[in-house]
């Protein structure tokens, strides 16, 4: 009896969840997609584990909030300064080619950053110049890499490699901060920098081993600037795409808070140290890759604008409660939160754009998405150090969230057509 009832649960469920992982993981049919998310995986557990090293490394040195966020300004400003040309190279070039020149330069600038700290020679003043030079790095890798991806699953499968895309990153975001701060917490952050530089070995490979028809030639008819030139006009006469990027500015500016006073809030606020950051920012991908999955596992873009802006709306609310909190297990549970409805956020505004994108315009298009994404947390770095500085962390977590619920809203309020669906656009 027992065995035809587990042949019968089998016989009921099994086929549904087969069906299940079949839409989740579809855009692994592509081999250069299995191959690109392989590599990309592991080196961003690297760039994570980096990402809490730095942020502990500059706290340790200067103990300022405004430190955190000035080394947060200018690791930030070129991709506002340079994201644009760098979305005129992705339209230009061989995408793959730019991407392995550019992992190969954050290598590089990892491995720096490691033997200044393992050395003892790391001050606030190279943690910044470095931190800009991988900034100017990815003003080119962020709108390559985005575009890049419908090379290697085509339009039918877009929308799932972008949810698998975010799985990925915040998978990652879970294991790099977590075991950043155990080995913070152990031997010091040169070692988390150390581990980044090497693990760009897999993401460089996963590229060269990839197949690719050959690139079509694009010689440049024009000057690059008239390039840029016509990306913004396109942007700004599609009013969706241009309520999907002013919401992605707003929550970017002050959004920024969060990551930038999360050394501050965990210890002087929550009174945890390095291991503490770790559990709280790997609490944030927990969040955000079931974000990820929920997405993978929708079948169409439909609904795609309601939800930007609902989590928009609950990514402000919860940082609220984040600033109040003062319990380290209830932040954990809030930082979840935060996680969850930012990458409903981000990868619903990702999916809408690349969907309306030209072919002929998607590197300059995922520029401006960069550019509103992260070129513009610089400036909400500066924000939140200074505020922070003359107010406290956690008044200014309070205030950014405020800002962020009223300022979505009141964009799907005033700009009705910029929440509804973006239905895609013939290329």
């Amino acid at each position: 009896m027992t065995q035809h009832t587990t042949g019968a649960w089998r016989v009921g469920i099994g086929p549904r969840s087969r069906q299940s992982f079949a839409l989740l993981a579809r855009s692994f049919r592509h081999r250069n997609f299995r191959l690109f998310f392989a590599g990309q995986f592991i080196s961003l557990i690297g760039t994570w584990m980096q990402s809490v090293a730095v942020s502990w490394l500059v706290y340790r040195l200067t103990g300022s909030a405004m430190a955190l966020g000035a080394v947060g300004f200018v690791a930030h400003l070129p991709v506002f300064v340079l994201g644009l040309w760098g979305g005129s190279l992705a339209d230009r070039r061989d995408k793959r080619q730019l991407l392995v020149v550019t992992q190969v330069a954050a290598m590089g600038q990892a491995l720096a950053l490691a033997v200044l700290t393992l050395t003892g020679e790391a001050t606030v003043w190279y943690v910044g110049a470095l931190a800009m030079l991988l900034g100017v790095v990815n003003a080119v890798d962020m709108p390559t890499r985005q575009a890049f991806v419908v090379e290697m699953v085509g339009k039918e499968d877009l929308h799932n490699a972008i949810a698998l895309n975010s799985s990925m990153f915040n998978s990652a975001r879970v294991l790099g901060p977590a075991l950043a701060g155990l080995l913070v917490a152990a031997v010091g952050e040169g070692m988390c920098f150390l581990i980044n530089g090497v693990s760009y070995l897999a993401v460089i490979a996963s590229l060269l081993l990839m197949r690719l028809p050959p690139p079509v030639a694009r010689p440049p008819k024009e000057p690059m600037a008239a390039h840029i030139a016509a990306a913004l006009r396109h942007a700004w006469g599609d009013r969706t795409m241009r309520g999907i990027l002013a919401g992605l500015c707003l929550t970017s500016l002050f959004g920024a808070s969060f990551m930038i006073l999360l050394p501050v809030m965990v210890d002087a606020v929550l009174g945890h140290g390095a291991q503490g950051l770790g559990f709280i920012t790997a609490a944030t991908g927990v969040g955000s890759v079931a974000a990820a999955l929920t997405l993978a596992l929708r079948r169409e873009s439909r609904g795609l604008g309601r939800i930007r802006v609902l989590a928009g709306v609950g990514f402000g609310v919860a940082l609220i409660a984040f600033g109040l909190s003062r319990n380290f297990w209830l932040s954990l549970a809030f930082a979840s939160v935060l996680g969850f409805c930012l990458i409903l956020f981000f990868a619903a505004a990702n999916t809408l754009l690349q969907l309306r994108s030209p072919d002929d315009l998607r590197g300059r298009i995922m520029a401006l998405y960069a550019v509103t994404l992260v070129g513009m947390a610089p400036f909400g770095s500066l924000f939140a150090g200074t505020l922070a500085s003359l107010v406290g962390a956690p008044a200014t977590l309070v205030l950014a969230g405020a800002i962020c619920a009223l300022g979505v809203g009141a964009l799907a309020a005033t700009e009705p057509r910029a929440t509804a669906e973006a239905a895609p656009r013939a290329s």
